[in-house]
């Protein structure tokens, strides 16, 4: 029988000696405290769309065999966006892709709300899903090739990540359906996914939208976790995802006072909006640096736990160390 497991705790600075033994020092640390590991820049062209990619590449230390994470930045992010996570994944034995999506990145936050709603559209969707599709058609083709690191790669434990427009993204790579996709654009090279500010779609239910999502997937969102575009999201229905997945393979986490920015996982370029439809929440900018050693350290030991089949880490997702007061973990 298919059980839920939920944990409420009330212990902030709780730790086990486990998490301090599976993931890198990193994640229990200030994150803004740490020294910057040095990442790899380049683009790379996907010639049948005539379309180049700028690319964050984030290798672990030593020369093992390694999985990979693939990371989708939000609507008017970047490839530099995400380093809170791509650092503590790369601690904790990744290798990390981050992928820059033209069209739908900095430069169109530059330009202003308008351009960004706009580029909130079907056609940017697509072209971000079939950039993840050819990211993991060229870090194949390079593992293959044995070209340098990348013969390090396992190609059997690729994960996929995504905040925001990103999780949109990877939703569709998990299999989500959608009614202007409604056979699904799911991708079966990726083993697992993280979706940070996950979205139940509109148009379907949420049980039609994601009933064919079978392989693990994680959903991060809090109390704050709203739209900056405006159409009515807010943190409980973005945590209705998860009653929307199947049993078995699913997994939610939820952040007492978090916003929607808590959940972009930049230490670089924090947000500091204090207006507008940008504005952080006042205790979400605050515990931002709690948020972000708790959402580390926990999706460090899920890719753990669901790309290296890690009976460890598994054992340690069943009542996850350091959840705060209001806090909230549930799986099954």
């Amino acid at each position: 029988m298919w059980f839920t497991r939920i944990v409420y705790c009330g212990a902030m600075h709780r730790r086990t000696l486990f998490l301090a033994a599976a993931t890198a020092p990193f994640l229990l640390g200030h994150p803004t405290a740490q020294a910057t590991v040095a990442a790899l820049d380049d683009d790379w062209l996907d010639a049948r769309r005539d379309r180049s990619l700028p690319v964050r590449i984030r290798w672990p230390d030593g020369a093992a065999p390694c999985a990979v994470i693939v990371h989708s930045h939000g609507l008017g992010g970047s490839r530099e966006g995400g380093d809170v996570w791509g650092e503590a994944w790369r601690g904790a034995g990744f290798a990390v892709v981050h992928v820059q999506h033209p069209g739908s990145d900095t430069p169109v936050m530059r330009a202003g709300m308008a351009a960004l709603r706009k580029a909130a559209s079907a056609e940017q969707w697509r072209a971000r899903v079939a950039d993840m599709q050819f990211v993991v058609d060229e870090i194949t083709r390079r593992a293959q090739a044995r070209d340098g690191a990348w013969a390090r790669v396992r190609l059997e434990a690729i994960g996929a990540s995504g905040h925001s427009f990103g999780a949109v993204t990877v939703q569709a790579l998990a299999g989500q359906r959608f009614p202007v996709a409604a056979t699904g654009i799911a991708e079966p090279r990726f083993k697992a996914f993280i979706a940070f500010s996950p979205s139940p779609g509109q148009g379907m239910a949420v049980t039609e939208s994601f009933a064919a999502v079978t392989r693990p997937f994680l959903g991060i969102t809090g109390t704050h976790d709203t739209d900056p575009l405006g159409r009515g999201l807010t943190g409980e229905r973005r945590a209705s995802v998860y009653e929307g997945l199947p049993r078995g393979r699913r997994a939610l986490l939820w952040l007492d006072g978090a916003d929607h920015m808590s959940f972009a996982g930049n230490a670089a370029q924090r947000l500091r909006a204090r207006g507008g439809p940008l504005r952080r929440e006042a205790d979400a900018a605050e515990r931002e640096p709690q948020h972000h050693r708790l959402v580390a350290a926990l999706s460090a030991l899920w890719w753990r736990a669901q790309l290296l089949d890690d009976s460890q880490a598994l054992a340690a997702l069943r009542a996850p160390p350091g959840l705060a007061e209001g806090d909230r973990w549930q799986q099954d």
